[in-house]
C-alpha cells in the first residue's frame, strides 16, 4: 500500500457533507486505526505511535465526555474475513454522540484541536464512518 492510500482526516468536502446532515439523534462513529510504529512530530520528538495515540486520548477524553459522546464498542482484530487482507486494525470502536452538533463542538474545541497533533503524529492510517443509531433486531436486516 503506497503512502497515497493511507488516511488520516477527512476531506473539506466530506466534512461539508457532515455538517449539513443535521438530523436529530444520536451518530455512531466507526473508528479503525492503525498506529504508526514510530510517531511521526514535526519536532522529532521520539515516541511510539502507540504513545502519541495515547497521548491524544487522554487529553481528548474530557472534552469527548462533557459533550455526550461515549464508546459503545470496542473490538480488537482478529482476521479479516472479507476485503483487504492488508486492512489490519490497531485499534476499532464504536463512539456515540449525542448529536451531530456535539461532534461539531468536539471539533472546536480548542483543547480537542490540540489533542490531534498527537493523533497524527501517532496515526498511520485510519477508518472513519457516520452511521445512525439503529433498533438492535435478531436478523442481519433488522
Amino acid at each position: 500500500m503506497s503512502d497515497s492510500e493511507f488516511h488520516t482526516s477527512f476531506s473539506k468536502e466530506t466534512w461539508e457533507k457532515f455538517k449539513e446532515d443535521q438530523r436529530p439523534g444520536p451518530i455512531h462513529m466507526l473508528n479503525f486505526i492503525r498506529l504508526r510504529e514510530e510517531a511521526d512530530y514535526s519536532d522529532g520528538r521520539a515516541c511510539t505511535g502507540a504513545d502519541a495515540y495515547q497521548v491524544y486520548s487522554d487529553m481528548s477524553a474530557p472534552v469527548f465526555q462533557e459533550l455526550g459522546g461515549k464508546i459503545v464498542w470496542r473490538g480488537g482484530h482478529e482476521l479479516t474475513m472479507v476485503g483487504s487482507h492488508n486492512e489490519i486494525w490497531d485499534i476499532a470502536f464504536v463512539a456515540e454522540y449525542p448529536s451531530v452538533q456535539a461532534f461539531l463542538d468536539m471539533m472546536k474545541n480548542p483543547t480537542y484541536r490540540e489533542a490531534m497533533g498527537h493523533r497524527q503524529a501517532g496515526v498511520l492510517d485510519s477508518r472513519l464512518a457516520r452511521f445512525s443509531a439503529d433498533r438492535l433486531g435478531k436478523s442481519f436486516a433488522g
